[in-house]
């Protein structure tokens, strides 16, 4: 490692947990963040400040106005541009070593496998129950883990989900059962679910500690409560079979 990247990256080394070889091993990482927005504006800032070295981004929005209460990597100056694009140039800002790859595309059945196959952990930073879904048949359907994140108002929700080893999202919210509807929400919950999805990657990419795997992570903001629930697999669920 060189000087300049032992430096930058001095405080991650110095835990004891992490060190220069788990340091290599995150510049190594190739995570697909799906989703530009509030969640993935803190997945990305907490992931390029760690010093994922390959990070992936799936969006086809544009900046709005309304995305600027949650949406930080984001500037006045980026209304009307591509989510991607913005989020791109805010890293390529931040850190010149990482590597970065934009898809402005709508993911779907058709295109996920060219978009998906270089990347070891997807991250689910959708705001809509249809695309959450769509990516939990992608991790069943690849193998690739999933850290899932929801977050609504006051509250949010973590879990990850491990292909042929754990539960998955359909264990817990039936698919026809749930809509989508556009609720408001505030920045705080969106930058403490997105800090746990990156603390969820930063252990999976070092195998650390105990993943969210089987258990879901509840928070609730007004009454500043963390509850951890075990999930029991789906008797008909495709993580199942």
């Amino acid at each position: 490692m060189c000087k300049k990247l032992f430096e930058r990256y001095d405080r991650n080394i110095l835990v004891p947990e992490v060190g220069i070889e788990g340091q290599k091993k995150l510049l190594d990482a190739k995570v697909l963040v799906c989703g530009a927005g509030g969640l993935g504006s803190s997945v990305i800032l907490n992931l390029a400040a760690l010093g994922i070295g390959h990070i992936g981004i799936v969006d086809n929005d544009i900046v709005e106005l309304s995305n600027l209460n949650r949406q930080y990597i984001h500037k006045l100056s980026s209304l009307g541009q591509d989510k991607v694009n913005s989020a791109k140039n805010w890293i390529e800002e931040f850190n010149k070593d990482i590597k970065i790859q934009t898809f402005n595309v709508c993911l779907d059945e058709a295109n996920y496998k060219d978009i998906v196959k270089e990347y070891d952990i997807i991250v689910d930073c959708f705001d809509s129950f249809n695309s959450k879904f769509l990516l939990n048949d992608i991790a069943l359907n690849t193998g690739k883990t999933l850290v899932h994140g929801g977050v609504s108002e006051f509250r949010g929700q973590v879990m990850t989900v491990i292909p042929k080893k754990s539960t998955c999202l359909e264990c817990i919210f039936p698919k026809d059962e749930t809509e989508y509807a556009v609720k408001g929400v505030v920045s705080p919950a969106v930058s403490i679910i997105g800090s746990i999805q990156a603390m969820e990657i930063l252990k999976l990419a070092l195998n650390l500690g105990e993943p969210l795997i089987n258990k879901m992570l509840v928070y609730d903001g007004l009454k500043m409560s963390f509850k951890t629930l075990d999930i029991k697999r789906g008797k008909n669920c495709k993580c199942s079979n």
